[in-house]
């Protein structure tokens, strides 16, 4: 299976690597003969591994990261240099225009700043017209008609603190705006091109237009003021909905079906990608995957609603989770059975899918529904069961306490999972962002140590919780 590539990657660390397991095959390191050997096995060797050259020793490179050819990974470089940006690495700005756009946007780095911003802008008001990307910022239709009959150009031209164009600007803000969809009609009306995006830290997939509109994401990040109006508009120009960050972000939190209904009428799940497909190849997933994924994700939160709609519309109810391991390579039903979502698995099986569930699965199964009766008759016969549980579901602990499940935690605790351990944030950090005070309680109480700092963000428990603004959770960890 194919590497994938590094962040920010750039030709010339490449070719340094290319030039480093050239010198290993050459010097006979045996970790550097695998590789070549592994990687050239498709194509005509040279006669013998000490003969390769600088050339087969790219190819061995392009094909660890998934191209054909060195002249292919290049191209995909070239690429990838047109649209990475770093949003999350721009510091603060002496100028205020330059800082008000800084402040006022979500990055996904934390939450947009915008009481900061309205003060700034309070103190500035001329900020609102310094630029289009201000006018796109607060939602200024009439300048930024006016900007663009006088300069064309300037609808899709990149600047401000994160190089974005205006529509990424407009659709990433948080402040307060005067008419965001008219300034995106505006916009388009002149050749933005509604697809556009960024990719963060030069790796898909893309944040796009259509990604700020919906908003949502691990940190619980807004949507939009006009979310669903604004995201409407996009589509209507062309935008694809075909959004794998989008359908991540808001996957995450709630059981919402209005972006899911809007996405599923103008194409999700069919089609061929559009430009970030054509651009990223295997790098972005397939509309059928993303899809299959959609309904994959439902089973696995319990998200009811959410999949009432996928299946109304036609989603596979089969889906199997073999694109991506955070699935386990589970079918949808399977999830569902396993998180002991009873009325998502009714609808699955409703649809036609059967399942049952057997071995590691039933225990994983007894220990979610929180049936210490029924674990102990499986484990029983079986005391191998556990040691397999205990490896191959390491993070069953940190999703029950993600669902609220306090049996489940209590006994996945009793069977030996850690309450501490880090995959990458712990069972206390999800109890406290959603402000489960009874499950902060529980953990606490079985040896949750709420010093341990998560390894995205580097941050405690505690300040999970007041970011998420859960102030008696926050009370209770700062005791």
């Amino acid at each position: 299976m194919a590497n994938r590539l590094p962040e920010n990657p750039s030709l010339d660390h490449l070719k340094n690597e290319a030039k480093q397991l050239l010198r290993g095959v050459r010097a006979g390191e045996v970790r550097a003969l695998a590789t070549a050997g592994g990687w050239l096995r498709p194509v005509p060797l040279p006669e013998s591994l000490s003969d390769l050259r600088l050339a087969d020793a790219q190819l061995v490179v392009a094909r660890k990261y998934g191209f054909t050819s060195w002249s292919r990974l290049r191209a995909h470089l070239k690429m990838l240099g047109t649209f990475a940006r770093r949003p999350l690495v721009v510091g603060p700005s002496a100028d205020p225009a330059t800082e008000f756009l800084r402040l006022a946007c979500l990055t996904y780095g934390g939450p947009a700043s915008t009481e900061a911003a309205a003060r700034l802008l309070a103190a500035h008001p001329e900020i609102a017209d310094a630029s289009v990307w201000t006018m796109a910022v607060v939602g200024d239709a009439a300048g930024i008609a006016r900007t663009v009959a006088a300069d064309p150009a300037s609808a899709r031209a990149s600047g401000g603190p994160f190089d974005w164009e205006p529509l990424l600007y407009l659709t990433f803000s948080r402040v307060a705006q005067a008419d965001a969809v008219g300034a995106a009609r505006v916009l388009l009306a002149a050749g933005t091109d509604p697809n556009a995006g960024y990719l963060p830290e030069g790796l898909g997939p893309p944040f796009t237009a259509l990604t700020g509109a919906l908003g949502g994401g691990e940190l619980r990040q807004p949507p939009h003021p006009q979310g669903l109006e604004l995201a409407r508009v996009l589509l209507a120009a062309g935008a694809d909905a075909n959004d794998g960050q989008a359908l991540y972000n808001r996957g995450i939190g709630g059981d919402d079906t209005g972006y899911l209904e809007l996405l599923l009428e103008f194409g999700l799940g069919r089609g061929d990608g559009g430009p970030w497909k054509a651009r990223l190849g295997r790098v972005q997933d397939s509309p059928a995957r993303m899809l299959a994924n959609t309904v994959l994700t439902a089973a696995l939160r319990g998200q009811a609603r959410r999949m009432r709609c996928l299946l109304t519309h036609g989603a596979p109810a089969d889906a199997k989770g073999d694109g991506h391991p955070f699935f386990g390579g589970h079918t949808a039903l399977e999830l569902a059975l396993l998180g002991e979502h009873t009325q998502v698995a009714r609808l699955l099986a409703d649809a036609g899918t059967s399942s049952t569930l057997r071995g590691v699965e039933a225990v994983e199964a007894a220990i979610m529904r929180g049936d210490r009766g029924e674990l102990e008759r499986l484990i029983s016969g079986d005391r191998a069961l556990v040691r397999r549980l205990l490896t191959k579901r390491r993070d069953l602990l940190i999703r029950a306490a993600e669902y609220g499940r306090v049996p489940a935690v209590r006994l996945a605790c009793a069977l030996g999972f850690d309450v501490n351990a880090r995959l990458p944030s712990t069972a206390l950090h999800k109890a406290a962002r959603a402000g489960d005070l009874p499950m902060v309680r529980t953990l606490l109480e079985l040896g949750a140590d709420r010093s341990l700092r998560d390894h995205d963000y580097d941050a405690t428990p505690l300040e999970w919780a007041r970011f998420g603004g859960q102030t008696e959770a926050a009370q209770l960890l700062s005791r």
